[in-house]
């Protein structure tokens, strides 16, 4: 293996909680264990039930998180983006995955298999202490979710999305505003927020009408930041 690609390798995990900060020594043996994944548009990483074997580090593309209820509707928890590490709750715990994971476009991973985690998590009491903080961080965001859900109605959810979603994958566009560089359905909102698409369409609509936003070549502009901000 080059020393470059196992370089990369370490960059790209010291991006995420459970390994920044870490000597790049003891990150450098993990490294090297690690491999690579490629993944085309809307191909299976895992489904739910699935055994939890293996810790994921985005390196490019978006990871979508689901789960699928018994009559076979699909909702959207989570998008994973670009350094962003996912499956370590079944990988902790050693139980089945909670959710499915499914490519939303080209994507590539970095893949830690369970048993070379686990003997290097052994070894290094720090990288112990940031995996907690890293499931923590996990559980914040499923309660600030939770909360919003019950909380916060249908304009400020969506509003908060999208500005999250925009600094996220945002770059200006040439004719204004700030594009986002993510294929969204409104269905794809819609299962984000756990409501109808209907409702989604009629707020980017009256949103539209109002200067806030456009959709130019299948992405969402946002055109006026400064205001969808006072909405959320």
């Amino acid at each position: 293996m080059s020393s470059t690609n196992n370089q990369t390798k370490i960059k790209l995990m010291q991006q995420t909680v459970l390994f920044a900060g870490l000597a790049e020594e003891s990150v450098a043996e993990l490294a090297a264990t690690a491999h690579f994944l490629r993944l085309d548009t809307e191909q299976t990483l895992f489904l739910k039930g699935d055994p939890g074997l293996q810790l994921f580090i985005v390196a490019r593309g978006v990871i979508r998180i689901s789960s699928t209820s018994d009559d076979g509707k699909e909702t959207t928890l989570n998008l994973m983006h670009s350094g962003q590490m996912f499956g370590e709750v079944a990988v902790l715990d050693g139980q089945d995955r909670t959710a499915n994971a499914i490519a939303h476009e080209p994507s590539e991973l970095l893949v830690i298999e369970r048993r070379d985690l686990m003997a290097f998590l052994d070894r290094n009491p720090e990288a112990m202490r940031r995996m907690l903080v890293a499931v923590c961080s996990r559980l914040r965001w499923i309660s600030e979710a939770l909360e919003d859900a019950h909380f916060l109605d249908l304009p400020r959810r969506l509003a908060k999305r999208i500005l999250l979603l925009a600094k996220l994958f945002g770059h200006p566009h040439s004719e204004g505003g700030i594009r986002i560089a993510l294929q969204l359905s409104q269905q794809d909102l819609a299962e984000l927020l756990v409501v109808t698409r209907e409702s989604v369409n009629r707020q980017l609509r009256l949103w539209e009408s109002d200067g806030l936003m456009t959709l130019k070549g299948g992405y969402l502009v946002v055109t006026d930041i400064a205001r969808l901000e006072t909405i959320f």
